[in-house]
């Protein structure tokens, strides 16, 4: 989440949250900067060798394996978005399981042995934050039901007391080895994977996070965070990973349409890409975790839920693209809409006079101003959504809205498919189903909810697939439609051209037919 502000102006610790220029603006959240723990290394324990990366990275990594940071040396950490001076970037280092504590066969979510070939510290070791990490990611895979503690209940990690130091700004921090659960595990895996982002242009500046793409440097977030809302198009941007390396960064393509940017850090290498989750096999009451810098606070890690599955938002937005013939048409007595972008540090100043209609995963997990662009992941640490969004309770100008335990995110199937367009053609595609939309709720004599077809264009999609004015549209795809959002926001999921299951109402019969979208224009 980004907002605009006076580059003369920086924020203070302990002020209060960015006030909104107007209610329905959308609020989104800052970028995080993200450190590495500091430890020492155990003086017994050997780790194995980590694998050679494989030649010709891809943009995504389905099973990209943890990197270990080790301990560089750091400077100073100023507040929301100053950095001192960091050091190199860490080594990677993959950590043996030790002879007791873990079970000796399984393996972790990285493909790699738990427990073989392990090594017992001596008494009183100190272990390394990247070993500690790597023990307790596999743990976290091979536990099952007995979640960290490994394959019976009360084993220790560590055959032998032992002691983390850390110093510095940590990624991760482990005070105590013996009482980590499943969300520190999850935690280590994931928070090398997001970013904080800068960006800045003449006089406005704001903040938000990214999810690490590819080991290059290709990393999905907001559009609203890389142009401030729709008031910049050429910001500048400045990245700085979990381990405190900065990188300049350049905008490879952006999507409003469901407010997502592709951007590449420059001179960028050996980075760890996130592993991207099944969003269409989500329940409601999953577990989720969320990763970002809300309020500037790099590398802080919320959790929650699932709370609720196929809802759909409308969000004001600056960078709303134009000349769509299919408008989705205000509904009499709506007021301010309570969805808002999560705006990072700083005074929003929104001008926002159109509307996106985008599909979200809605978690209880906090979400903040500038956790837009940020992770959610599922209970392996699979990237499951993209934060974008926050509920407000009120519609106070004056003031910008804090978590209220109902946070958004864009499912990841859809993250995917747009990314994987914008770097492969600098843009994303748009399903365009050619008809004007209104809750049918809304309707007078209405019996059924849904998104009444209020006009059809002739030669669009819905005209070919046979839907008339006054039809009623139930289920898209297989997800159930309650109102004019819904049918907008499963539309625009899909790339131009795609084919449809639509069900439909009319006349008290229910009916189906097979649409195959146009193109949205932008």
């Amino acid at each position: 989440m980004s907002e605009n502000i006076p580059s003369n102006v920086e924020p203070q610790p302990g002020q209060g949250a960015p006030s909104q220029d107007a209610a329905d603006a959308a609020v989104r959240p800052p970028l995080p900067q993200q450190p590495a723990a500091h430890a020492a290394a155990a003086p017994a324990a050997q780790p194995a060798a980590a694998p050679a990366p494989q030649a010709g990275a891809q943009p995504y990594a389905s099973q990209a394996p943890y990197t270990a940071p080790s301990a560089p040396a750091y400077g100073q950490h100023g507040h929301y978005g100053q950095h001192g001076q960091y050091g190199q970037q860490p080594t990677a280092a993959y950590a043996t399981a030790p002879a007791s504590g873990l079970p000796t066969q399984g393996h972790s979510l990285h493909g790699h042995d738990a427990g073989a070939s392990g090594h017992t510290a001596a008494p009183g070791a100190k272990v390394g934050a990247g070993k500690i990490v790597g023990i307790m990611v596999a743990a976290a895979l091979v536990g099952g039901a007995a979640g960290l503690g490994g394959a019976a209940a009360g084993t220790s990690f560590f055959a032998q007391p032992q002691t983390v130091v850390t110093t510095g700004p940590g990624a991760v921090t482990v005070n105590s080895t013996d009482s980590v659960n499943q969300t520190t595990a999850i935690a280590a895996k994931v928070v090398p994977s997001v970013v904080t982002i800068s960006a800045s242009s003449g006089s406005s500046g704001g903040t938000g996070s990214g999810v690490i793409l590819s080991e290059d440097g290709y990393v999905v977030t907001n559009t609203h965070v890389v142009t401030l809302d729709g008031e910049a198009a050429d910001a500048k941007l400045t990245v700085t990973t979990s381990d405190g390396k900065v990188y300049s960064a350049t905008i490879v393509g952006t999507d409003p349409t469901y407010d997502l940017a592709v951007i590449k850090l420059d001179d960028a290498s050996g980075l760890t890409p996130i592993t991207f989750g099944d969003s269409s096999k989500l329940n409601v009451g999953d577990q989720t975790v969320a990763v970002g810098a809300p309020l500037g606070l790099s590398n802080t890690v919320t959790t929650g839920i699932v709370s609720a599955l196929n809802r759909s938002i409308q969000i004001a937005s600056s960078a709303a693209p134009e000349g769509d013939d299919t408008q989705q048409s205000p509904q009499e007595g709506q007021g301010d809409s309570p969805f808002q972008f999560d705006f990072g540090q700083g005074q929003q100043q929104s001008s926002a006079t159109s509307t996106i209609s985008i599909a979200v995963i809605q978690t209880d997990a906090a979400i903040n101003p500038g956790n837009s662009g940020g992770a959610l992941v599922d209970d392996e640490g699979k990237l499951i959504g993209i934060n974008v969004a926050i509920a407000s309770t009120g519609s106070s100008s004056s003031s910008q809205s804090g978590s209220i335990g109902v946070g958004f995110s864009i499912p990841s199937d859809i993250v995917k498919r747009i990314t994987d367009e914008i770097i492969a053609d600098g843009a994303a595609t748009h399903g365009l189903l050619g008809a004007g939309v209104m809750d049918a709720a809304a309707q007078e004599g209405a019996t059924t909810a849904g998104a009444y077809i209020s006009e059809v264009t002739t030669g669009g999609a819905a005209a070919e697939a046979g839907l008339q004015k006054g039809d009623v549209v139930t289920s898209f795809n297989g997800v159930p439609i309650s109102d004019a959002t819904d049918l907008t926001a499963q539309v625009r999921a899909l790339a131009a051209g795609s084919k449809a299951t639509i069900v439909y109402k009319r006349d008290g019969k229910t009916l189906s037919a097979t649409v195959t979208l146009g193109t949205l224009t932008q």
